[in-house]
């Protein structure tokens, strides 16, 4: 028979060093730092009207790069201090790691072989690729290991080593740029027959794609890493360091690039870089496009529990239905509201991965703490999001097609249409009311639906302040988990 303790056991207190704000304040001080010692660096080769001409052309395509890669992380967006550390790590210490290590391992195999020349063309193919790409793998490693919750796929591998590159390719390029504009200030060149325009035009305009294409061979790495299960320890360590010399090697191909003739780099630019950038741009678009099946396939267990509305997991699983309840909150209810629907589909999405990879076997042990506390977020933004969610349903919803006489049975179909997978009873009050012969469209949370005038006060629950729970489901549904232990029996009591 189990005994009781004689008083409650407290969890033993952490040291210093494990508390979250020290090691915020630690990693923040360390980037600090090392932004403060490359920028003195950079300001130092280029001077100071050189650092400036570089800074403002430097920071032309990083909006760009960094829109991009938001756009592949809309349907599972990660936390942007998650990406601010990322393009902070590759701006600042990355770079200043191989600004440091190249220039030691340059001057020493110069001095070791009498031969500058050679020195700087084994730096430039050799050194330089191992280096800088060590360099910005730490970042997509110390995600891995810290923010696991955040790093799920292959998706976020891509997104977090892109960011990194994306960092470290805009302090790279003012450095380029600034020493290119003060050879010009040198021989007098100006316009496009100078060298700051040619360095532009290479790095910019043709190639500012290049840091991010390396590296993201080893995000993929990682991301494949994330996929695999606990029991495949071998296949997670040996995946991103593949990835990693992957990058290396496009890294050393396209630096030495110069060294294959007059046409070389056109050649490789041509041959190489371009059909690969597009071969990951589909890859990253295709596997974007199945996380958004993977909700549409998942979800609907959580709708037969009573946790989601019987639309949502087809109009979660539609990025342009989700810009329109978005769009809907703000217009009736303000950014609060638009800002708790896009939290809401956040979560649902977390929810369909987190099952995907519960049913595949692939979960971890904090598995049921997660997805309690997913659906406790779902929950107590439900009012908030369900009317918008259910106006971006009958948006995005297909036209209704009458069936054949004879074949069913009239009304069996009745809700959002063919192909949700529901009975009718499911459905009832979210849209559509059935019929004998088709679809009548019904005004769904009073005044909401097409053709109702909005009331002055749209029934919005602020997120911050979750209302209490209506009387109708002041208990709420059973999990319906896919991890195996949630089927075993509860052990009886002795």
């Amino acid at each position: 028979m189990a005994t009781c303790p004689p008083y409650p056991t407290t969890p033993p207190r952490p040291h210093w060093w494990q508390r979250g704000w020290v090691r915020y304040g630690a990693l923040t001080t360390l980037l600090a730092i090392s932004g403060l010692v490359i920028l003195a660096l950079v300001r130092e080769q280029t001077g100071t009207q050189g650092f400036l001409v570089g800074l403002g052309l430097a920071v032309l395509p990083v909006p760009l790069l960094m829109a991009a890669f938001r756009w592949l992380d809309r349907v599972e967006p990660g936390p942007w201090r998650n990406l601010v550390f990322c393009f902070a790590w590759g701006a600042c210490a990355a770079a200043l790691i191989a600004i440091i290590a190249n220039s030691f391992a340059t001057r020493w195999i110069a001095t070791a072989t009498a031969d500058p020349a050679g020195a700087d063309t084994l730096g430039a193919t050799v050194i330089a690729p191992v280096v800088e790409e060590s360099a910005k793998a730490a970042a997509v490693l110390l995600v891995f290991l810290f923010r696991r919750r955040d790093f799920t796929g292959i998706v976020d591998g891509v997104v977090t080593a892109g960011v990194t590159a994306t960092g470290f390719a805009f302090t790279e390029n003012i450095l380029y740029l600034g020493n290119a504009f003060g050879t010009d200030q040198l021989t007098g060149d100006s316009g496009f027959a100078s060298v700051t325009a040619a360095t532009f035009f290479v790095r910019v305009v043709m190639s500012p794609f290049a840091h991010p294409l390396f590296t993201v061979l080893t995000g993929i790495g990682f991301g494949i890493a994330a996929l695999s299960t606990g029991r495949h320890h071998l296949r997670r360590a040996l995946l991103p360091l593949a990835g990693l010399l992957l990058a290396m090697g496009m890294h050393a191909l396209w630096n030495g690039s110069a060294a294959f003739g007059e046409y070389g780099f056109l050649a490789v630019y041509g041959a190489f870089m371009v059909p690969c950038f597009g071969l990951l741009t589909w890859l990253v678009i295709w596997t974007r496009q199945r996380e958004l099946r993977t909700v549409r396939e998942e979800l609907p267990a959580y709708v037969m529990a009573g946790w989601l509305a019987p639309a949502e997991p087809h109009t979660l699983a539609s990025m342009h239905a989700r810009r329109l309840a978005r769009q809907y909150a703000r217009r009736h209810a303000g950014k609060q509201a638009a800002r708790a629907v896009a939290q809401y589909e956040a979560y649902a999405t977390s929810l369909a991965f987190l099952r995907q990879r519960g049913r595949k076997g692939r979960a971890g042990p904090d598995f049921a703490v997660r997805e309690r506390e997913l659906l406790n977020a779902l929950w107590h933004r439900r009012d908030v999001a369900r009317p918008a969610l259910d106006h971006a349903a009958r948006a995005t919803a297909p036209p209704p097609v009458t069936p054949w006489p004879g074949y069913g049975t009239p009304g069996s179909h009745a809700g959002y249409g063919y192909g949700y997978g529901y009975a009718a009873a499911a459905y009832a009050g979210y849209g559509y009311a059935a019929r004998p012969g088709g679809f009548a469209p019904v005004a769904p949370y009073g005044g909401y639906g097409h053709g109702h005038p909005a009331p002055a006060a749209p029934a919005f629950t602020p997120a911050w302040a979750p209302a209490p729970f209506p009387a109708h489901a002041r208990s709420r549904p059973a999990y319906p988990s896919a991890h195996p232990a949630h089927h075993q029996p509860l052990p009886r009591r002795p």
